[in-house]
């Protein structure tokens, strides 16, 4: 390495083990909290079968689903900002768009969730199927991502998966 940075190789390379050794704790914390709670290990448990829902995007959205009051799948679709935002006046039918009313960490999860899905045997046809349409790419992970959040049996009254 040469320039202004050379002769910290060292000190880098000491601060990146530091970054996965806290990485490594917090990991395992949350896995501690998961498993301190039945219910919240089932429904982790459950979220972790649907395909393109890993770990941090399954912990992230037992936490959510625990501490947010939901009714319905379409009222976590909308609480994540994956609903639809109409522009239409009289006779004027405007372009659809995101609300991004909800919390932008959410929505960012569940996008990445799709752009895993989108690689499976299970959603790779459905991506397929929309780009064939015409849509873009980061439209129809949008898409998958609404599919997922969708889920039966993601969410429901009483506030549990």
């Amino acid at each position: 390495m040469h320039g202004p940075l050379s002769g910290f190789a060292a000190d880098l390379k000491a601060l990146g083990q530091c970054f996965d050794t806290l990485i490594e704790h917090i990991d395992a914390r949350v896995k501690a909290l998961i498993e301190a709670c039945p219910e919240r290990k089932r429904d982790y448990t459950r979220l972790r079968k649907i395909a393109g829902v890993g770990a941090v995007i399954g912990s992230s959205l037992v936490n959510t689903l625990e501490r947010v009051p939901l009714r319905s799948a379409d009222a976590f679709v909308a609480f994540a900002g994956l609903d639809p935002r109409p522009d239409e006046s009289g006779k004027h039918r405007g372009k659809r768009r995101l609300s991004k009313r909800g919390p932008a960490e959410l929505r960012r999860l569940l996008y990445l969730a799709a752009m895993s899905a989108a690689k499976t045997k299970t959603w790779k046809p459905i991506y397929e199927h929309y780009r064939q349409k015409g849509l873009s790419s980061t439209t129809t992970l949008v898409i998958l991502a609404r599919r997922i959040a969708r889920t039966p049996g993601f969410s429901t009254t009483k506030n549990r998966i």
